[in-house]
Parts: C-alpha cells; sequence; structure tokens
C-alpha cells in the first residue's frame, strides 16, 4: 500500500531562467509562470491575465529545448534538478528501506517511531496487508495483540507498579522484571516492517528520472504506484521521455 498526497511542484522559473543563462536566451523564452496573484508573467516581465489554473503554462520553445537536452542526459538536463516537488507519502517501513537508497536530491521528514510509537492503540488498518493470505494475516493480528499489551503496560507502568491500577498477573510481573525502557523497546523491536510510516518528502525531476528508470518494473506493487504517479507529474514527459501521441 502506497499513498500521495499534497503534492506540489515548484522551480520552473528558475529551471528555465537558469536553462537559458548559457546562450543568453532568456529572450526565446514563451512560458508563462503564475504569480502569487493568479496573473502570469514570462522572462522577459510581461504580464497577461490567461484564464489556467496550473502554475506554469510551458512554451513550445522552453519545452523542446528541455526535451533536447534531457535526451543529452544529467550532465546537460541539469535544469531538472531545480524543478522540485514536495509530497505526502504514506508507505510500509519495508518500501521506506528501499527509498533511503536515494539520498541525494531527497529531503525527508518522517513521522516518528521513536517518539510516538505508543500514542494510540495499534490496529490493523496500520499495516499493509492486502497480499497476506488468512493465516499470515492471523498471525500479524496476534502480533498486533502483543503490541498493545506492551504498550498498555508501558503507558501504565508507573501505576501498575505503585499498585494504583488493577493489571493481570503477567503484566505485573512485566513490570517487576523490567524497565519501562525494556517494555518500550518490545514495541520497537517487535514492530512488523509492513507498518506505515507517513514522510513529508522534497524530490527533483532528475531524481525521479532515476527513480524511473529502475523502479517501473519492480516486483514491489508500491513502486508501480509511486512511478504511476511519476506519469502524470506536469510535463512528465522531461522525466520519462516523450509520450506516444
Amino acid at each position: 500500500m502506497l499513498k500521495l498526497k499534497n503534492m506540489e511542484v515548484v522551480g520552473w522559473e528558475h529551471a528555465i531562467r537558469g536553462m537559458r543563462n548559457p546562450k543568453n536566451s532568456w529572450d526565446r523564452s514563451d512560458s508563462w509562470f503564475k504569480d502569487e496573484t493568479g496573473d502570469y508573467f514570462n522572462l522577459t516581465g510581461d504580464t497577461s491575465p490567461l484564464d489556467a489554473e496550473c502554475d506554469i503554462l510551458l512554451g513550445d520553445n522552453d519545452h523542446k529545448l528541455m526535451m533536447n537536452l534531457a535526451d543529452g542526459g544529467p550532465v546537460h538536463a541539469k535544469y531538472r534538478r531545480m524543478i522540485t516537488v514536495y509530497v505526502d507519502i504514506t508507505a510500509p517501513l519495508y518500501w521506506w528501506k528501499e527509498f533511503d537508497t536515494y539520498k541525494v536530491g531527497t529531503v525527508a521528514n518522517s513521522c516518528s517511531t521513536m517518539h510516538k510509537i505508543g500514542d494510540k492503540k495499534f490496529e490493523m488498518s496500520d499495516f499493509s496487508t492486502e497480499h497476506l493470505m488468512p493465516a499470515s494475516y492471523q498471525c500479524l493480528g496476534f502480533t498486533v495483540k502483543n503490541l498493545n499489551a506492551f504498550r498498555e503496560c508501558w503507558l501504565a507502568y508507573d501505576k501498575i507498579k505503585n499498585g494504583e491500577i488493577p493489571a493481570s498477573e503477567e503484566a505485573k510481573a512485566a513490570v517487576e522484571k523490567c524497565t519501562k525502557k525494556d517494555i518500550w523497546w518490545q514495541m520497537i523491536q517487535l514492530l512488523p516492517t509492513s507498518y506505515n510510516q507517513k514522510r513529508t518528502v522534497m524530490l527533483n525531476y532528475e531524481v525521479l528520472v532515476g527513480i524511473y528508470k529502475w523502479r517501473r518494473n519492480h516486483k514491489l506493487d508500491e513502486w508501480h504506484t509511486f512511478c504511476d504517479w511519476i506519469e502524470e507529474l506536469p510535463y512528465s514527459e522531461l522525466i520519462i521521455g516523450a509520450k506516444d501521441e
């Protein structure tokens, strides 16, 4: 399971301006960029009240140059590094482990497992389970039950130890033998890699070129979902190549 929300693509004006620096060809740019007031402007300083909803209207001249540079590979298509993408991704830990391969040109802030693992009760919906067979699903359910037992013991540790609240004999024995951090470790090390975590991620079009090339036919369904999302980005042909008519 993989979900992508709150996507935003920025940096078009800067990327195109920089792309045209080597030959001082800014006057040949024919793209329009939306400003904060909703009007459009171009690199020459002209403005226009165009009737459009997108932040970028890529002109034919700029598009042709971008595609030609893209054909030359990352050395020539440096503008792609300046087109930045922000997105919230919710995915299982086993997918994040592979995503973390892409350390260059990416930034991510994640929901903290270390600090927030006990904040809410564990539920089956917190995990990616779409491919589990009934017996495996039942096994995961047993693990979730144990996670919640340790969570309750961790949250009520001091009160159980002081006899302030009733507790099972198992919980009393655990508190007597273990420190509160010992209980916390049981949640951390028992947590399956199918647990879904949300991260806010910053990428760029050049990073997405490499991801799309090497992950498009990957065995994990999550990569297929991610690459489908890449194909829907504005002017995704700059990433994946020319689209069929």
